[in-house]
């Protein structure tokens, strides 16, 4: 990962935080900051002035009219990425460059070679350069790498996340410019794959979109097919918008001993006639947890549960998936 100096405190009590973004995961970010008597939330930058002035007036901070302007700050020690995909990599930049360290939410970078000179410019200015991926610390996540080894050797995984909207929204996550590749801008479904299973050795992947304009689609589909070095094939289905009519979350994993079915509530574990019911713990707290991880790593030095060398990796994967689907 990023290295940076542990023979003393990376920052000093309070830490100094800014947001950039006004969305769900900055609104989580700051709940836990106001929270927290080692970080003290400063300032935000958001898209609008209206949603920022809402935000600042919710959480009793400043409102910085731009994240330029937010980055060039001297009191602030770290800044949180929580806006639009496409803005990640720039604004991670300028804050690296203003000797900050960073909080960013999946994908680093459209661009994995944008994405790797980040993660090099960190390690020369010594700033710790965190790239959010709850969906490892969540208890599905948690619970298959718990319940893996009961299944022996696994030879097929499928992981299927379809969202059923009715109508799509006309927002950015469904423009290809501001979400980049679904794979990209979903990085978790493929990270959750390259955690569990290792190196990729083959991608195959094919895309659909359901355009209404120029950069917007009312839906899409993409399916890749990956084979790991350790012979394990991964199908991972992504889609979302209008053209679905019904949502579906379900990952299966096939062994030699056993079949591991999840859904978000609750698994299984198939053994023949065996049937084991297996709890999965609610999806909560996540983005506090990620915070409050962040925040004693700068004060302790204790360690962080993922890499950005790790996120990187399946950027790689992600990019390549695009690539693949446009052959």
């Amino acid at each position: 990962m990023s290295q940076i100096n542990i023979s003393s405190p990376f920052c000093s009590i309070p830490i100094k935080v800014g947001i950039v973004g006004t969305g769900y995961a900055a609104k989580a970010r700051a709940e836990t900051l106001k929270g927290d008597e080692q970080a003290l939330l400063v300032t935000v930058a958001g898209h609008t002035p209206e949603t920022t002035e809402a935000f600042s007036q919710t959480f009793q901070v400043q409102s910085t009219s731009s994240w330029q302007q937010l980055v060039e700050r001297e009191d602030l020690d770290l800044v949180i990425i929580s806006t639009i995909n496409r803005d990640h990599g720039a604004i991670a930049r300028a804050a690296l460059e203003n000797d900050k360290h960073i909080i960013v939410e999946y994908p680093l970078s459209l661009d994995p070679t944008e994405a790797e000179s980040l993660i090099s410019l960190a390690a020369q200015k010594n700033k710790l350069l965190h790239v959010e991926h709850i969906e490892l610390l969540g208890g599905l996540h948690n619970t298959i790498k718990q319940f893996l080894s009961n299944i022996g050797k696994v030879f097929y995984a499928r992981y299927v996340t379809i969202n059923s909207k009715q109508p799509a929204p006309q927002k950015w996550t469904y423009r290809s410019s501001l979400f980049g590749f679904p794979f990209v801008g979903a990085l978790s479904r493929l990270h959750r794959f390259t955690d569990l299973f290792g190196q990729v050795d083959t991608i195959n992947c094919q895309s659909q979109f359901w355009y209404t304009d120029v950069d917007l689609y009312k839906a899409c589909l993409c399916t890749a097919q990956l084979r790991f070095n350790n012979d394990v094939i991964g199908e991972v289905v992504y889609g979302k918008g209008e053209t679905f009519w019904q949502s579906e979350n379900i990952f299966s994993l096939y062994g030699e001993k056993g079949t591991l079915i999840f859904t978000p509530q609750q698994g299984q574990l198939l053994q023949g006639e065996k049937i084991q019911t297996i709890e999965v713990p609610a999806r909560r707290g996540l983005f506090a947890k990620d915070t409050k991880m962040v925040i004693e790593h700068l004060l302790a030095g204790t360690p962080l549960y993922v890499t950005p060398e790790a996120s990187l990796y399946t950027l790689k994967v992600a990019d390549s998936t695009r690539r693949a689907s446009d052959l």
